[in-house]
């Protein structure tokens, strides 16, 4: 580790010499690649946090780089997924951070392989649904994990301990209804927010990761930059009636089989994911879609479009397939192009 780069934060007393070494030994996972993700990996590459998993199942749109400041325009052009780009970008920051790109939605299958060796999870989910399947995987697994969320010119941030402090079916018991909670492509959303927030949560991150647990705020923290106030709830004692941290139940992660189904809130596009691993061939799927429209691809996706629908398939024979928010239609049109 070449310690005169990080001299002025190793200055700082909350750092120092010890800490930067515990830093470089810390292996962190983001969950999301997008607004709060991307500056969660740039802040912890700069940091000089040794390993980073970098966790999306989404590609990069031009309606993104408003916020979204690890991207440009020529990703667009390439049509890159979130984390391949997010990963690329913090090689060339920082070169000595293992870092690891995963183009995958997560999901009940998946979500506790994927941060069993995490020093600390970060949230950067643009959804409810996520974040609580994080909790119950991070619960489970005993890891900590920082919640984040920013809307329009809101946000809120809180740090769970796993039986140390409230995880989050304490505080907030059950998921939002579908629809009652503004998204971004609903109310819009503020760059200042995502800063905030995100710098909230990877200060809280640095905190755990070089032990100083006594320094978390221990509370769930709510701003609005726009109307110029914030709140501080202080988080004091698991709920007893909590299902997850207290009677280890774990309702989100009890989901089985078939087809993942989900519809991508205020983006007009459902998601579906195959239940079995499988690993599509781009070049053949091409030829057999020739008559069907348009097709292109790269090594990461491919593109076409099928009446008023935009389908993108990925490696993994995940497709978003925007134009719809049914549920069934969008199974009739994976059926019908990429299989049952």
């Amino acid at each position: 580790m070449n310690l005169e780069r990080y001299s002025r934060q190793i200055l700082f007393p909350g750092i120092g010499k010890e800490g930067q070494q515990r830093l470089a030994q810390s292996h962190v996972v983001i969950i999301g690649c997008g607004a709060l993700g991307a500056m969660h990996a740039e802040m912890l590459a700069r940091s000089g946090v040794g390993g980073l998993r970098l966790i999306d199942r989404d590609f990069i749109e031009e309606s993104n780089l408003h916020r979204q400041i690890m991207f440009e325009e020529r990703d667009v052009a390439d049509r890159l997924p979130k984390a391949v780009a997010a990963a690329a970008r913090v090689n060339r920051i920082n070169s000595e951070v293992r870092v690891e790109a995963v183009v995958k939605d997560v999901n009940y299958t998946n979500v506790e392989e994927l941060i069993r060796d995490a020093d600390v999870v970060l949230d950067g989910a643009d959804n409810f649904e996520a974040r609580f399947l994080i909790n119950d995987a991070a619960v489970k697994l005993g890891k900590p994990w920082v919640y984040g969320a920013a809307v329009s010119s809101y946000g809120a941030q809180m740090t769970i301990r796993p039986r140390v402090t409230p995880c989050l079916r304490c505080v907030f018991p059950e998921m939002p209804s579908p629809g009652t909670a503004p998204t971004c492509d609903t109310a819009g959303v503020i760059l200042p927010i995502i800063a905030t927030i995100a710098s909230l949560q990877v200060a809280e991150a640095l905190k755990i990761l070089t032990g100083q647990f006594e320094k978390l705020h221990g509370s769930l923290l709510q701003f609005d930059l726009w109307q110029n106030t914030s709140t501080g709830l202080k988080l004091r004692e698991r709920s007893e009636d909590c299902p997850a941290c207290r009677q280890e139940r774990y309702d989100f992660l009890a989901a089985r089989g078939g087809q993942l189904v989900t519809t991508l809130c205020g983006r007009n596009a459902v998601q579906i994911s195959p239940s079995a691993s499988i690993q599509i061939d781009f070049a053949k799927l091409s030829e057999q879609m020739r008559d069907a429209g348009e097709v292109s691809y790269n090594r990461f996706l491919l593109k076409f479009k099928s009446g008023a629908h935009e389908i993108t398939v990925f490696p993994d024979a995940r497709c978003i397939i925007k134009g719809t928010d049914d549920p069934n239609v969008a199974r009739s049109i994976y059926a019908r192009y990429i299989g049952a």
